[in-house]
């Protein structure tokens, strides 16, 4: 199986240029990078999910290196489309995938931020059963196209650009005696009439759930959803785990969602995914903040082609002497594993959460135990603005103490020491 995403590099004056009357050539040109941002994303997340399936950019109007450098993906398969009209560019593509070995390819563009996992995953199980399958657009054209097998005719000779581009292709199909199955209808964004529910598909595209575990946190659950609802994430999900202090309370004067789990940070963790409707999950620690604006920057992150997860860069609340040496070592930590603990804020979109079955329910150790399973799925990604932890448990227990205690706990497990038994020394 492969996609392939048809863009532009964005060049102010250059993209969605139906747009400048009501957003200027620059702000045309950044809505642009949101649609393509949002497409290449969903087309990444789908080959997280279907580890069979293979992504590849084709960019118009710059260089394959411009493009990764664009997307900051430096391993991400991005190359110039074809010289040509957009059928011929489409042919060359879909011929290139099906020389390389591919047994369905699907084509999508990037004006239709409605596509998700969900369309291309009906898109190639229609390709088990058709030759061809149309995504239709609401326009007469269409926003989707996937082939079983080369079909040169359905690109040749079809007025592009007109309100009849799909009917023409359904002709051209049905002269070739090609199998046919076509998609719900979907909008593109073309004129700024368009803009409203763009945005809105937008939005819900990138919404983040927050999703806390709780045990008798009350000196910091007010604080802390303080900074999250600062930065207006879709949701907080509050995932207790039988505290009997105010937790709760102040939890739920704080307009957060509360739930009740058995104690244990994964079973409560997984709970409160369980119940999340947004297409991006933010695990927090009850004492670590995130930056400002983190649903931004969980959607930036997780939408760079390959990602399957990512955290935030780790930050000591700075009340011991330590904490700089104690950063550097966990930067150095995460660069060298790819590892990055919970308290750095874990979050990935919820289709693949949902797909690897979640935190694994250890007593300890379930934060890296995932992040395993996941850097199978893709690169996680350390983005580099900070989440803010607390130094309480390098006060308690001495820094030099925990720091071993730590090693001590990660060399086993890379050993393959069972986590019940590294429970018994944290």
């Amino acid at each position: 199986m492969q996609i392939i995403v048809m863009t532009r590099l964005p060049r102010a004056g250059r993209n969605k240029t139906r747009l400048i009357p009501a957003l200027g050539a620059e702000g045309a040109t950044a809505f642009h990078d949101r649609l393509a941002r949002h497409a290449i994303g969903r087309a990444s997340s789908f080959c997280n999910l279907h580890p069979a399936a293979r992504l590849t950019v084709r960019l118009e109007g710059g260089t394959s290196i411009e493009g990764k450098s664009w997307l900051g993906a430096d391993t991400m398969d991005c190359r110039e489309q074809s010289p040509g009209d957009l059928g011929h560019r489409m042919e060359s593509a879909a011929e290139e995938a099906f020389e390389e070995g591919a047994d369905r390819v699907v084509i999508i563009g990037t004006d239709c931020p409605s596509i998700d996992e969900s369309i291309l995953g009906k898109a190639f199980e229609a390709l088990t059963h058709a030759e061809v399958v149309f995504g239709p657009a609401a326009d007469g054209g269409y926003y989707l196209v996937g082939m079983s097998k080369p079909t040169p005719s359905i690109f040749r000779n079809i007025p592009w650009g007109g309100d009849d581009v799909l009917e023409k292709s359904l002709t051209a199909a049905k002269e070739a005696a090609l199998r046919v199955k076509l998609l719900e209808v979907l909008s593109d964004v073309d004129i700024p009439e368009d803009l409203t529910a763009a945005e809105a598909h937008l939005q819900k595209g990138s919404s983040v759930s927050v999703i806390i575990p709780t045990f008798n946190e009350a000196a910091n659950i007010s604080p802390l959803l303080e900074k999250i609802q600062a930065s207006q994430p879709h949701e907080i999900i509050v995932a207790d785990g039988g505290s009997s202090d105010a937790t709760v309370a102040l939890a739920k004067s704080a307009g957060a969602f509360i739930v009740s789990a058995a104690r244990g940070r994964a079973v409560q963790m997984n709970h409160g995914a369980s119940l999340a409707t947004g297409e991006f999950l933010l695990f927090l620690h009850a004492d670590t903040l995130p930056p400002a604006g983190f649903p931004g920057i969980v959607s930036e992150t997780l939408n760079r082609p390959g990602t399957s997860a990512g955290a935030f860069n780790f930050q000591l609340d700075d009340q011991i002497g330590t904490s700089s040496l104690i950063e550097k070592l966990v930067h150095l930590r995460c660069q060298l594993l790819a590892a990055p603990y919970g308290d750095q804020g874990l979050f990935l979109r919820r289709s693949l959460f949902e797909e690897t079955g979640g935190f694994p329910e250890w007593p300890c150790l379930e934060d890296l135990g995932f992040v395993r399973s996941l850097r199978k799925r893709g690169k996680i990604r350390i983005a580099p603005e900070s989440a803010i932890t607390s130094s309480r448990r390098w006060e308690t227990g001495g820094t030099v103490r925990t720091f071993l205690k730590h090693q001590a706990i990660l060399a086993g497990f890379l050993l393959g020491v069972p986590p019940r038994f590294l429970a018994k020394i944290r």
